[in-house]
């Protein structure tokens, strides 16, 4: 079984949805009310609790946060970070990050958290 995820503010409901049907147990921050109210501590307190790794651009915030919970021993989820150069935020680049995803939770990845783990674009597919 894949790794659960929870998708930042920065993704649409529709990644997460595509991750869905292809059988992943991923939640979009956008779908649901009471995650989009979190800020980004609270967001991380929430995926520790429910053992979701969390899928962000957003390194600013959630490497301190990360550095804090390794510091403080926290049971911590890992976090995914992807940049807006390689997956940029338009409707015409989704299936790419949905391809890359669903890559990436197929490999079977230990479900420990892993440092600074930046998602790779997905190979591209032939004509």
């Amino acid at each position: 079984m894949s790794q659960p995820l929870v998708l930042d503010e920065h993704y649409s409901d529709i990644v997460a949805s595509e991750l869905r049907k292809l059988g992943h147990d991923v939640i979009a921050v956008n779908e649901r009310r009471d995650l989009r109210a979190m800020t980004d501590r609270e967001l991380f307190a929430w995926a520790v609790h429910e053992g979701r790794w969390i899928v962000t651009e957003n390194v600013g915030d959630f490497a301190p946060i990360m550095r804090e919970a390794w510091q403080h021993d926290t049971p911590a989820v890992g976090v995914v970070y992807t940049s807006d150069r390689t997956f940029p935020r338009s409707k015409c680049f989704v299936g790419n990050m949905i391809r890359a995803l669903d890559a990436w939770l197929n490999a079977g990845l230990s479900p420990d958290p892993i440092r600074d783990h930046w998602l790779q674009a997905p190979p591209q597919e032939e004509d």
